[in-house]
């Protein structure tokens, strides 16, 4: 008793401590067999934490979820007394994995152990023995007297492993909120008054206090992740962290691991357990930008978490359960996309709850004053600059412009004006601004040709005095049949004569 309890206090792991109890145990009973199970915290299905057999380890991973396993043990969840099962009760096993175990390793005899600690049972442990009358007297006795141990110190160590979860998580929490707070985005900056604007902002104040999906359509640049930052401050979870991701902007091989979390040795170069986004978004907002870049082999388990809310980081076997109000926002056509199958119909169905579609900065023109004299002010500020006033010339020109870039595009050229601003009056570089050239159309590009074909085909026949034939004529100074040049001729509707 003594050297099982100095075990039990110097083991703070779960797993090191069942290794612990394991080997303590055997050197008193010789047990071939040995489970620990633990009921989730959650109060939800048991799982078997560990299996040891001393001769053939390995047989089942940490956190494999064996629902029979508890069921077949305790059909009472109140029974705390130590239960023997012999050769007849093993055989009527329902798990034929554990099963298959019980006979290959020839186990006779099973000593049923429940854990309860504080008045609650947190799980069972079970020892076998190829001997069928193995826990009896003074074996028996000793696991009745260390059966209140083990449960306390394994509800212990279950609790300290909790407690470091939640202060990993608090520290990834915090260095993701610095890295947040020094982009300085503020929902502030929504400046715009626009009708097509304002029936956005209505739309965010609709769905802002519920805890529905949206899903945030438009052109890149036009602030889907300033709007749905909105969503997430005018919500109840206001008070709990914004998380987000672009899809797009991770390594393909990442993606998972960016949203899940991995455990340690998950892959190669997992040198330490990364909690996921989802994991850091608990009962706050996780945005997901660029949604149609998201995997196809990564959907399905996004839906799952989506609607299921749970999942297991890379590496692991254990269900994590999250409460995480989704954001999502794309500059693709999802329908479109599942049209041609490279997204997933229920995937699509369940972003598309609500969704908002945010006009392109075209579309809402009225806004740019405001816009440009917005950023104009901001610049100056960190810049230390004083620009007081924006000639009429350089807005017309600004509210001209077609603005492909959208937001972004009119942010980045006010910096750049700014910048270049050595006086209180805003310095816009008109001249150097482009657009670059489009391709031309198909017909444009055919109407092109049949004109250059046409004015050929005069050149050639002014030089030959109207003669198609001959050494001298048209077709021979084109390389070209005569029969060909009339045909030619015919269908661009040319006269010889004329």
């Amino acid at each position: 008793m003594l050297h099982i309890n100095k075990l039990l206090l110097n083991n703070l792991d779960p797993e090191q401590l069942f290794e612990a109890i394991s080997s303590a145990l055997w050197e008193r009973t010789h047990h071939h067999y040995m489970t620990l199970a633990t009921l989730e915290s959650s109060g939800g299905t048991d799982r078997l934490r560990s299996l040891d057999i001393p001769l053939s380890r390995g047989q089942f991973k940490i956190g494999d979820q064996i629902p029979e396993l508890i069921e077949w043990i305790f059909e009472k969840q109140d029974v705390q007394e130590i239960e023997i099962l012999g050769p007849d009760r093993i055989e009527t096993f329902p798990h034929p994995e554990i099963a298959r175990i019980l006979k290959q390793e020839h186990i006779q005899s099973i000593c049923m152990i429940p854990l309860f600690s504080r008045g609650k049972r947190i799980g069972g442990m079970s020892l076998g023995s190829q001997k069928e009358h193995h826990f009896e007297g003074a074996i028996l006795r000793l696991l009745e007297l260390v059966a209140g141990q083990i449960a306390l110190a394994l509800d212990n160590a279950l609790a300290f492993q909790d407690i470091r979860h939640s202060r990993d998580k608090l520290v990834e929490e915090k260095l993701y909120l610095e890295e947040e707070r020094a982009q300085d985005f503020s929902t502030q900056e929504m400046v715009g008054a626009s009708p097509s604007f304002a029936k956005v902002l209505q739309q965010i104040e609709t769905v802002a206090p519920s805890d529905a999906t949206v899903l945030l359509l438009g052109e890149t640049g036009t602030g889907k992740e300033l709007l749905a930052r909105a969503i997430h401050e005018r919500s109840r979870r206001k008070a709990r962290t914004f998380v987000k991701l672009n899809c797009s902007a991770i390594p393909l091989g990442l993606v998972e691991s960016e949203l899940f979390g991995h455990e340690r040795g998950a892959f190669t170069g997992a040198i330490a357990r990364k909690v996921g986004r989802f994991e850091l978004a608990h009962l706050g907002s996780l945005f997901l930008d660029e949604i149609g870049d998201l995997p196809m082999e990564l959907q399905p388990k996004l839906l799952r978490a989506i609607q299921e809310r749970e999942f297991e980081r890379l590496g692991s076997t254990r269900t994590l359960h999250v409460d995480v109000r989704l954001i999502a926002a794309t500059h693709q056509n999802l329908a479109q996309m599942v049209e041609d199958g490279s997204f997933r119909r229920d995937l699509f169905y369940r972003l598309n709850v609500f969704p908002v579609r945010v006009p392109a900065l075209r579309e809402r023109k009225e806004d740019i004053p405001n816009l440009v004299r917005y950023f104009t002010q901001k610049f100056a500020r960190a810049m230390d600059k004083r620009i007081e006033r924006i000639p009429g010339e350089a807005m017309e020109f600004l509210v001209r412009w077609p603005w492909p870039g959208n937001i972004r595009e009119l942010q980045n050229l006010v910096e750049r004006s700014v910048i270049l601003s050595p006086g209180p009056d805003l310095h816009v570089p008109m001249s150097e601004m482009a657009l670059p050239a489009e391709p031309p159309s198909p017909s444009a590009a055919a109407r092109t040709f049949e004109d250059l074909e046409r004015q050929g085909i005069l050149d050639a026949l002014k030089a030959s005095g109207g003669a198609v034939g001959g050494p001298q004529g048209a077709a021979a100074r084109l390389g070209l049949k005569r029969t060909t040049l009339h045909s030619k001729m015919k269908r661009l509707g040319l006269d010889r004569n004329k």
